[in-house]
């Protein structure tokens, strides 16, 4: 294993693969150079001096400042980088930078799912009921536990999610909740859903079913709390039928191409970008060579390597969502007198991440080298095969929603320090490193830490992804889906009356 590594040829600094000691000589680049500090595992080194002033260059590009001049063996990190970044900017759509790299090529991978009649299909049998309004969740929560005897046939789960919202929201928070709402009723993993209201909410039902749209009535029913009189007995009958319904689904051989996947990182460390995040771009390439989709969110995490998404737009218009997506963004940070840069958490920070930028480019790898079909709005379904980029800020809970939203079937969640959480549907928990994968095997489903152990991008893309087509079959499950799914977490912005 190498002591550190260079990801560029026009790096300045390298990564420590293993901690460095202060007076260590390494190899980097090939010189002997000797750590003027202790370098932590995850964290760069200067492999040259830079000036106070210039940039920090790491994956090809700046991704900060130097605040103080410095020798080459120093460490880098945040008491002497800076973040470049800044406001509302003007952008060029120079597709020509990006290259253009070919796709991997198509292998006819297969797996075994549920098709729905409106042409999608579903990698779980499911059975969820999906409130309006929050003043519901105890009542939806209650006929779930009464409904788990009609559970039959192929139904994984009966389900209840619960949320906050729903009324006494405006503008964009209401509009944001129906959308969320009417994307999850439409996720063809939930085989039958029950959607439950009050009576009195401003998320009024006649409302509700506009933002649904078109919707199979054997699949989708509805119940009015404040009309009935025992809401949980009337909600138990429907359920059972809802069960009799979607029990009959049985899973049939489907190409790959019909899958949807939803890339999204968190906990990230300085290998994330080594590992984990190239690893899912490989995987999301094949994926894409198969005629399927990603969808790439974190908006906050595009800023600092925007451009590189931008220039592999597929035409203007597409870019000028693209940039629409990123000031819009933006904006929204400045309404609220937000710094634009202000991001990488303390975890992030400790595990070797030192601005915006350091993230935002180890980010967007998951994203691969393929072009952008389309931007998508907030709970917006997908509908164009191939790269997409999604409106949803960096929160971990709020984007994997919003993922599963516009019809992730399982999100591709990179991790360098580890984290439990689900949401409605399978959620992958990719390890950047091996330590992480041995000291938390409840957590993390695959390790990309090989990488930094020998093993090839080839290798490690073809056993990832036919593990996938593993969980898409229901033939594994995800870490996660053992663990408590009920809360949803839906994107919030404005007053709450």
């Amino acid at each position: 294993m190498e002591t550190v590594v260079k990801i560029h040829a026009a790096d300045n600094v390298v990564v420590a693969v293993t901690p460095i000691a202060k007076g260590e000589a390494v190899q980097a680049a090939g010189t002997a150079i000797t750590a003027k500090d202790a370098i932590p595992a995850g964290h760069k080194m200067a492999i040259r001096p830079i000036k106070a002033g210039e940039a920090v260059v790491k994956y090809g590009f700046p991704i900060g400042n130097a605040t103080k001049d410095v020798t080459a063996g120093t460490w880098m990190h945040v008491h002497n980088v800076k973040s470049r970044l800044g406001n509302i900017l003007d952008y060029s759509y120079e597709p020509e930078k990006a290259g253009r790299p070919e796709l991997p090529k198509k292998k006819g991978y297969t797996f075994e799912g549920y098709a729905r009649k409106d042409g999608k299909v579903g990698i779980r049998n499911e059975v969820w009921i999906v409130p309006t309004v929050g003043c519901v969740n105890s009542i939806a929560v209650e006929i779930e536990r009464r409904a788990q005897k009609f559970k039959t046939g192929t139904i994984d789960v009966i389900c209840a999610y619960t949320h906050p919202y729903g009324c006494s929201q405006l503008g964009d928070d209401m509009r944001y909740t129906q959308a969320y709402l009417a994307g999850l009723i439409h996720h063809p993993n939930a085989g039958a859903v029950l959607v439950l209201a009050l009576g009195c909410e401003n998320n009024q039902l006649d409302l509700m079913k506009k933002a649904i749209g078109d919707y199979d009535a054997d699949r989708v029913k509805f119940l009015t709390c404040q009309e009935v009189g025992d809401e949980i007995e009337e909600g138990v009958r429907i359920v059972r039928g809802l069960c009799a319904f979607a029990g009959q689904f049985k899973r049939t051989t489907q190409p790959a191409g019909k899958l949807v996947l939803g890339l999204k990182c968190g906990g990230s460390d300085g290998f994330s970008g080594l590992t984990a995040n190239p690893l899912v771009g490989a995987v999301s390439n094949q994926l894409i060579a198969e005629g399927g989709t990603s969808i790439l969110t974190e908006v906050p995490e595009m800023f600092g390597a925007e451009t590189l998404l931008m220039n592999r737009c597929k035409d203007r218009a597409t870019f000028e969502k693209t940039v629409q997506l990123i000031n819009g963004f933006k904006e929204y940070f400045m309404r609220y007198g937000e710094k634009i840069h202000e991001n990488p958490s303390p975890g992030n920070k400790e595990g070797g991440i030192t601005t915006l930028e350091d993230k935002s480019l180890g980010c967007v790898q998951k994203g691969g080298t393929a072009i952008v079909q389309d931007v998508l709005s907030y709970g917006t379904p997908a509908v164009e095969k191939g790269l997409l980029l999604l409106q949803a800020p960096g929160n971990d809970l709020v984007a994997a929603n919003a993922l599963a939203a516009s019809g992730a079937h399982i999100v591709l969640f990179t991790t360098g320090r580890g984290t439990p959480f689900a949401c409605p549907v399978p959620t992958i928990k990719i390890a950047s490193n091996s330590r992480l994968s041995a000291d938390k095997k409840n957590w993390i489903d695959f390790n990309a830490g090989g990488l930094l152990e020998g093993k090839s991008m080839q290798q490690l893309c073809d056993a990832f992804f036919a593990f996938l087509m593993q969980v898409a079959s229901g033939k594994r499950h995800a870490k996660s889906e053992v663990l408590d799914k009920h809360e949803l977490a839906i994107f919030k912005d404005g007053v709450t009356l």
